[in-house]
């Protein structure tokens, strides 16, 4: 707009959270890839699809937690929700799924937004496209500003999922980068007929057209995967010496394979894992999955809980009203140690059996709510003088 003898412009901030509108003004960025090639990374891939499908796939529970500390199953709105459809078009194992896996890939987090009716009871979860809900924080307190469309939300209506300042993608973008270009020089090798290139001398320099015609004709005859093998015909005197290998292509499955595991370290997730078995053997295939959820799954697990208590319920009930996922899945695989486990609970007293068939699934049944140990047998001995209990 022009006043007089001066023009005004209108200048526009970019949106904080557009990540891949900010990607193309930076040069290039340290990595070299862009967010799209990092996602193609078969290891990547695997690790996101971990994470986030074992996270979807844990049972939810609402538990109360007494002034003693206990905590008790009960049936509550929320666990109805969340273990149902949190919206119209959204499953709650979809919900987990993609916050988890857009937090593992967003530096700002997955968010959601909870949609409440008149009576203050949860209607629907909502979680918007990245970008969509921004997310400003003050430079003092850090305390978290939500914005839709130019009006702010209430912060208590907010899941925000979100561990560090930055996600795993983007803190492992070179060990990514180094991925994509070591998978870029393999197609490369093996696009020019699967072996190292070569030479061709000519004992007399060429003309510019002899050249090119010499060049087109090779590359027909003897170029691409598919012409690998085929005899070679020379002329003019001409001579082939064939290129050694050098040691980056020697050594290039050792590189993808450290990159692989990398790639799996940043994501804290065990690479066997995401498919390289390697390393793995009987001995250490329990630890791994043991590692996998102590230190790749719980952490997310633990943030996920928190963002959940503070937006699904109100004041009130967020004294004694806990969303936990149930970790029992993930460790359910090895059904003999898990029944030895169970059954040392119950015989030192820990647990009764009716809660220990309620980890399996089972109904309780009559006298199963008592405890004591059911591997020691009572016989009542007569004596001479009176009778007296024996255990076996």
């Amino acid at each position: 707009m022009r006043i007089g003898s001066f023009r005004l412009f209108e200048t526009k901030a970019l949106p904080q959270t557009d990540e891949d509108l900010l990607a193309l003004l930076r040069v290039a960025g340290v990595a070299g890839v862009t967010r799209q090639q990092a996602l193609a990374q078969p290891a990547v891939a695997a690790s996101i699809r971990a994470l986030s499908d074992a996270v979807s796939s844990l049972p939810i529970k609402i538990v109360q937690v007494a002034d003693d500390g206990t905590e008790t199953d009960v049936s509550h709105a929320v666990g109805k929700l969340l273990r149902g459809a949190v919206n119209d078009w959204t499953s709650g194992s979809d919900f987990f799924r993609n916050m988890m896996a857009t937090a593992l890939t967003r530096d700002q987090g997955a968010i959601a937004v909870v949609n409440r009716v008149g009576d203050g009871k949860i209607a629907e979860l909502i979680q918007y496209a990245p970008g969509i809900v921004q997310a400003e924080y003050d430079a003092n307190t850090c305390e978290p500003t939500y914005k839709l469309d130019g009006r702010t939300l209430d912060a208590r209506n907010i899941i925000h999922l979100r561990k560090d300042e930055r996600c795993p993608l983007t803190l492992a973008m070179n060990a990514i980068a180094v991925a994509h270009h070591l998978e870029q020089h393999a197609l490369n090798l093996f696009a020019q007929g699967a072996r190292p290139g070569g030479v061709l001398e000519f004992p007399d320099e060429l003309s510019p057209k002899a050249e090119e015609r010499m060049l087109a004709g090779w590359k027909r005859m003897f170029g691409g995967s598919n012409n690998a093998g085929n005899t070679a015909a020379l002329y003019g005197g001409a001579t082939f010496n064939q290129m050694t290998m050098s040691s980056v292509d020697a050594q290039m499955l050792e590189c993808r394979r450290f990159q692989t595991e990398e790639i799996a370290r940043s994501f804290g997730v065990p690479v066997q894992m995401i498919g390289d078995l390697t390393k793995s053997s009987y001995a250490n295939a329990e630890q791994k999955q043991k590692e996998f959820l102590l230190y790749g799954c719980e952490p997310w697990l633990l943030a996920f809980e928190s963002a959940l208590n503070r937006a699904v319920f109100n004041d009130e009930e967020r004294d004694t009203y806990r969303v936990k996922f149930d970790r029992d899945d993930i460790t359910r695989a090895d059904l003999v140690a898990r029944a030895n486990a169970t059954n040392s609970l119950i015989a030192s007293e820990t647990i009764n059996p009716n809660e220990a068939r309620s980890w399996f699934g089972y109904a309780p049944y009559v006298g199963g709510e008592k405890f004591g140990n059911r591997n020691i047998t009572v016989k009542q001995i007569p004596t001479g003088q009176g009778e007296r209990n024996v255990s076996e």
